[in-house]
């Protein structure tokens, strides 16, 4: 039996957090930029609840990355530069999930300028993050 890291195991997080960046490059290869944005924003998501759950967060439902961010910067005030990358990849969400409230020409570009941003994040949070380009 595997041994977990806490109650609220951060490390399936992670895991959970790497498909998605995956399931992003993947549906950037079909050129499907809402779906690509969805997978995005959820990866960032369980990065930012993975690391504060290392942080003794108590586990919550929430969405919003700026929420989530405004905890996190407790922890590493450096995630607050961040903080329009959050609030850009928040809205990728509703693109895929609420057309009526998406972000109107949302593209694959913007996806990719927006994932090259990300890797800092990421590796900000967690050093040592392998991320696939």
């Amino acid at each position: 039996m595997n041994e977990r890291e806490g109650p609220t195991f951060p490390s399936d997080w992670l895991e959970i957090a790497r498909k998605d960046w995956t399931r992003t490059l993947h549906m950037l290869d079909k050129e499907d930029a809402e779906a690509a944005g969805f997978f995005f924003q959820q990866s960032l998501e369980k990065y930012l609840k993975a690391f504060l759950l290392q942080h003794g967060w108590k586990l919550r439902k929430i969405h919003e990355l700026d929420a989530l961010l405004d905890n996190a910067a407790k922890h590493n005030p450096d995630l607050e530069d961040f903080r329009d990358l959050c609030e850009r990849v928040s809205g990728y969400y509703f693109a895929n999930r609420y057309p009526p409230l998406g972000i109107s020409g949302l593209t694959c570009e913007d996806i990719k300028e927006a994932l090259e941003e990300a890797k800092s994040f990421v590796l900000a949070m967690f050093p040592g993050e392998d991320l696939k380009s």
